[in-house]
């Protein structure tokens, strides 16, 4: 008996999707697993986990915070980048923030802001690259004025009203990143008293002027102190600020800086393929390090 064309065709395609689901969905995943499993190859593939005596404390690919309970920078060890996740390996993204986020958006003075529904505040990229900085410049003892920063670790930014909306005499000023009741940075602008900004208030109309201040171009707080990656998972930390917080680190342990700083040129990987990116130090590689003695 002939099979009717139609099935013959059936028949076929259950065929190739039996093979192939045998072929692709079981035997490739099963070689390159072993593959994987191959010694010099098992601790990439298994997310190349860094152990200290048989437990694991984290990756050698992944940042992680080294702080204490309430959050404060743990003395004795290095501190990595900062991280727009909270060094989530399940959250990992960028902030999404770029060089217009300039003004905050103030948080109601009724709420806590410690509270699980917090007061409504967003600091913008400015702010937190201002406050990351001064924390930063606090802790490794050097100045962490950067430009376009108030002295208090906010966003210099005025909303500057005018008699003809973007242009003419200015007729009020108001520092919209300094809540009230702050001191504003400057005390005038352009002869007019600058005001501290309100919650509730609508300064929309004003025009937005960062104000760049006496602070020199170079901060001695690196860049990536004061920014995430764009993974927010970035291990490495840059020479120049590991080098910064060497003096920290060797004073909390006792040691010699030249130790520390010769652990750092030690932890210290080149550019990939010897061009490309810039030299970096694992962070968690060189606390373990310095853990070890």
């Amino acid at each position: 008996m002939r099979i009717p064309g139609w099935i013959s065709q059936h028949l076929a395609a259950l065929r190739a999707v039996l093979l192939f689901t045998v072929v692709l969905g079981l035997a490739y995943p099963l070689v390159v697993t072993g593959v994987a499993q191959l010694p010099g190859l098992r601790g990439h593939a298994n997310g190349s986990v860094v152990e200290v005596n048989g437990k694991p404390v984290g990756s050698s690919l992944i940042g992680q915070s080294f702080t204490d309970a309430d959050g404060n920078p743990v003395a004795k060890y290095f501190q990595s980048r900062p991280s727009a996740s909270g060094y989530d390996p399940d959250a990992t993204a960028a902030s999404n923030l770029g060089p217009e986020s300039i003004e905050d958006t103030l948080g109601d003075p009724a709420l806590d802001p410690n509270s699980e529904e917090g007061d409504g505040s967003k600091q913008a990229l400015l702010t937190q690259v201002c406050a990351r900085s001064k924390a930063v410049g606090e802790l490794e003892g050097v100045s962490g004025a950067r430009p376009y920063c108030t002295s208090d670790g906010v966003g210099a930014v005025l909303r500057v009203f005018y008699t003809g909306g973007l242009s003419g005499k200015v007729t009020r000023a108001v520092s919209v990143n300094q809540a009230c009741p702050a001191t504003p940075f400057i005390a005038t602008y352009q002869g007019v008293n600058v005001e501290c900004a309100k919650f509730g208030e609508d300064y929309s109309k004003g025009v937005l002027v960062p104000v760049r201040g006496d602070a020199p171009q170079a901060s001695p707080v690196p860049a990536d102190a004061v920014t995430a990656s764009g993974s927010s998972l970035d291990p490495h930390i840059s020479v120049e600020y590991a080098k910064l917080q060497a003096k920290r680190v060797a004073a909390a342990r006792g040691l010699p800086v030249e130790k520390v700083d010769a652990l750092i040129d030690e932890h210290t990987t080149g550019r990939v393929l010897g061009f490309i990116g810039e030299p970096g130090v694992n962070v968690l590689e060189l606390n373990l390090a310095l853990d070890r003695g």
